[in-house]
């Protein structure tokens, strides 16, 4: 039997839900962040072919415009009642098929791997936001910080197993212990990817239900896109809620364009593969930590706090990186590196979890599903701004690291406007 610390705090359906993110999170540490952007550079390099970067960008960008227009039509459709669970499967069978479908793309047929990992990537962040909304089914309000926190904090280590157990592989062929082509080690890393994903969602289908939703009317498709009006006009009249979704667009912004880039951006100012694994893995380790410390501080001290610690660390993290000139020496170049990699580690996991418990706490719980819409709209399409900013001033100047002055630019706009929502630590000591 698996065990987990504080399962025993957690009931059966808050347990399941938790686990989710440890099952999912194999695709993010594998295709999202790592291997699959080193099967991209490998590949595009024997192609012969320039500014990788901008290809990869512009691809994670048109996947994240796609789903962020879906973002609420999905929230609508799932808020009927038994159609959240259809849709989380479907968008779970899209990411799943093309995680493994990655295993057989033949190497000179690149174009063709940055399709298939547009269908996976669609698929995966589809279904985390249908996922996302089961929050409200499986917990209350005074729970939603450190169960949202969990889920995330156990992601990262569910992220980082099935890397594990694919990096010794990888190693090997690096180093000319195994004489095999790289590509095939790549290609054994997408299946592990795959079926840790599949193996590790049965409780959460078999346990997490959905307890909150409106009844299914007749033309409820048509009647969904009334619903996407008349919630988006709601949203507009309700002010917290609107601030609150700006500054998330923002700061979503920054960090998920950190998340996709790291790795083409660390090869591309010299940081070598075996550095990039070493660092991407510790990183995991980091972050499952501060995961939980960021719900355990968010009950004392807020949310709301917590995240302005979050954002102001990402605003480290982009001072430094605009410093990293591929001209430094390895050694310099290395050690920033690290350093980025063990702030990143600190604050990734603790600000995405604080923000959908934040969010889940201050909209009303009858219509959550239409108003996470929303709020995977905003961190869906903020995707598409950083990796589309990233990538026009990388091309422009011929210099990656000059990206990171847009994403900083983000990161303080965020901050300035994340000082008007509610004080979410005040709302409970007045309740």
């Amino acid at each position: 039997m698996l065990r987990i610390p504080f399962k025993k705090d957690l009931t059966k359906e808050e347990f399941s839900w938790v686990l989710y993110d440890w099952a999912s999170q194999s695709y993010v540490m594998i295709v999202m962040t790592v291997i699959m952007s080193m099967f991209f550079v490998e590949a595009t390099n024997r192609a012969g072919v320039e500014n990788a970067s901008t290809f990869w960008s512009f691809t994670n960008s048109a996947s994240m415009i796609l789903i962020g227009v879906l973002a609420p039509i999905i929230g609508t459709l799932s808020g009927y009642k038994g159609k959240k669970k259809m849709l989380f499967t479907l968008f779970a069978v899209l990411g799943l098929a093309g995680t493994f479908g990655l295993a057989f793309i033949p190497e000179q047929w690149w174009p063709v791997m940055l399709a298939v990992f547009f269908i996976s990537s669609v698929g995966y962040a589809g279904n985390t936001k249908v996922y996302d909304t089961f929050l409200v089914d499986v917990t209350d309000k005074k729970r939603m910080n450190w169960v949202s926190s969990l889920g995330f904090a156990f992601g990262y280590i569910g992220g980082a197993i099935p890397f594990i157990l694919s990096l010794p592989l990888v190693v090997l062929v690096l180093l000319d212990v195994v004489d095999m082509d790289i590509m095939l080690a790549y290609r054994v890393a997408f299946g592990i990817a795959t079926l840790w994903w599949l193996v590790f969602m049965r409780p959460f289908m078999k346990n997490v239900h959905q307890q909150v939703g409106t009844e299914v009317e007749p033309q409820y498709i048509r009647k969904s896109f009334i619903r996407i009006w008349t919630t988006a006009k709601e949203i507009g009249g309700q002010k917290p809620i609107l601030i609150f979704l700006l500054a998330f667009f923002l700061y979503s912004d920054g960090l998920g364009t950190i998340i996709r880039m790291a790795v083409i951006f660390g090869a591309e100012i010299g940081i070598d593969e075996m550095t990039l694994l070493m660092v991407l893995l510790a990183t995991q380790f980091v972050a499952m930590p501060f995961a939980i410390l960021y719900g355990k501080l968010s009950q004392k001290v807020g949310a709301k706090f917590m995240i302005y610690v979050g954002i102001f660390t990402y605003c480290i993290v982009c001072a430094i990186a605009l410093f990293m000139n591929p001209n430094r020496t390895e050694g310099q170049l290395r050690a920033m590196f690290w350093g980025l990699a063990m702030l990143i580690g600190t604050a990734q996991g603790g600000l995405q979890a604080l923000s959908r418990a934040y969010f889940a706490r201050i909209i009303p719980k009858e219509k959550s599903n239409e108003y996470f819409g929303f709020y995977n709209v905003c961190s869906r399409f903020a995707a598409t701004v950083g990796t589309a900013m990233f990538g026009i001033i990388a091309m422009t100047t011929g210099y990656s690291h000059y990206g990171i002055a847009g994403i900083a630019v983000l990161f303080v706009a965020s901050a300035i406007i994340f000082r008007f929502v509610p004080d979410d630590k005040k709302a409970d000591e007045m309740a």
